[in-house]
């Protein structure tokens, strides 16, 4: 299953074992070693029900320097009161135990069923195999063992050259439903064999997230669990740390944000029942925020992504998603709106050379630009998203049978 070409990190080891966390015979708990000396940054939920390994991770991180990340599926561990934060303990002093660390130096994840709490046998079989198993080439199946409606593993690797000496990145994440991040992404690790200062880290993460898994959307819902970690171990052999807005920076933020993006991508592709690939883009607006806003509005539109679905180029759906965007003003006579490259409203009505035939025949690619311009400023922002179909409904509908 995890066949995507991907580079190892030096000073990263990773495994992933069938613990039978919840259901039997699948790869369900997965453990990162980070070396000791490495930086790590970290980006979690805004959602107000956050989970009890979001909360225990952000005190971890504030509180050591992170030597194991855990991670496992089918229950996340969210609205499980006392019992829940009892049970994400014990399971960190497990990995502690047995990889010879504080609970503290290690960073919980759960992804799965909300409101279910999950037991600890399985973190006692699971994680002794899983050191056992630890190796830098265990990103294959790590992507594999955080899936849960996902139905490929996300995994993307990047290398570069910073003044002379090659730099890795790879990363893997999950996510196909429930995906409206509101600060990084469902679950999403990535790391470098680069030398970046903590400060420096934690301020990149944040930008490239919201370049990111911040700017995509399969059905407008923030999950109670989304984590996005980002490592640099420095074991490179650079001579020192990359200074901020230097040449040498610049080169290696774009490339972060390479493998950012495509593993955003990777998640709105696999959208829960999705077909179509969309991209939303607003320009000429008063401000980005203001952009934001209206591509996410279109982004999130039931009555947009079905008949996306449809391939029905109902164009009036898209307008009244941009009229109705919580922005202070718009001048609706200054709309213009695209399918690609074929304009369908022009100044605010429908375009003077548009047909119902060469809307339809964006309608019907895999792919979809939606641009949309107001002639109102400077403010641009792009958004990633998918179509509804009757499959994401009948997953959700299904979701724990």
């Amino acid at each position: 299953m995890s066949q995507v070409s991907w580079l190892p990190v030096s000073g990263v080891r990773v495994s992933a074992v069938k613990a039978g966390v919840k259901k039997p015979n699948r790869y369900d708990l997965v453990v990162f070693e980070l070396a000791e000396g490495s930086a790590t940054a970290g980006v979690f939920t805004l959602n107000r029900f956050c989970a009890a390994p979001v909360q225990v991770a952000k005190q971890h991180l504030a509180a050591a320097a992170p030597r194991y990340l855990m991670i496992n599926t089918g229950y996340a561990n969210a609205g499980t009161g006392e019992k829940g934060m009892q049970n994400c303990l014990a399971s960190c002093d497990l990995l502690a135990a047995v990889g010879g660390c504080r609970r503290d130096q290690v960073l919980p994840f759960s992804t799965g069923v909300i409101g279910e709490l999950f037991t600890l046998p399985p973190f006692e079989r699971g994680l002794p195999a899983a050191l056992e198993a630890l190796d830098e080439h265990g990103w294959g199946l790590a992507s594999e063992g955080i899936m849960t409606t996902d139905t490929r593993p996300k995994i993307a690797s990047h290398r570069v050259e910073l003044n002379g000496v090659p730099v890795t990145i790879t990363g893997i994440a999950k996510g196909a439903g429930m995906i409206k991040p509101n600060m990084a992404t469902m679950l999403g690790f990535v790391a470098t064999d680069a030398t970046i200062e903590p400060a420096l880290l934690q301020s990149w993460l944040k930008r490239l997230a919201d370049q990111s898994f911040n700017c995509i959307s399969i059905d407008g819902d923030t999950s109670t669990n989304d984590a996005c970690m980002l490592v640099a171990t420095g074991k490179a052999g650079m001579a020192a740390p990359v200074q901020e807005n230097s040449a040498e920076a610049q080169t290696l933020f774009a490339a972060l944000r390479q493998v950012f993006v495509t593993l955003a991508h990777a998640i709105v592709r696999d959208g829960e029942g999705a077909t179509k690939f969309v991209e939303v883009r607003v320009e000429g607006a008063d401000s980005d925020a203001d952009a934001r806003a209206i591509a996410e509005t279109v982004a999130h539109s039931p009555l947009v992504k079905t008949a996306l679905f449809a391939s029905d180029p109902n164009w009036g759906r898209i307008l009244a998603a941009v009229g109705r965007a919580p922005i202070a003003a718009l001048d609706v006579e200054r709309v213009n709106i695209w399918l690609d490259e074929v304009q369908i409203v022009a100044n605010g009505a429908v375009a003077a050379d548009y047909t119902e035939a060469r809307g339809a025949a964006v309608m019907a690619q895999g792919d979809i630009r939606i641009t949309i311009g107001l002639a109102a400023g400077r403010g641009a922002a792009t958004v990633w998203t998918c179509d509804f179909s009757y499959d994401y409904v009948k997953i959700n509908a299904e979701y724990r049978t």
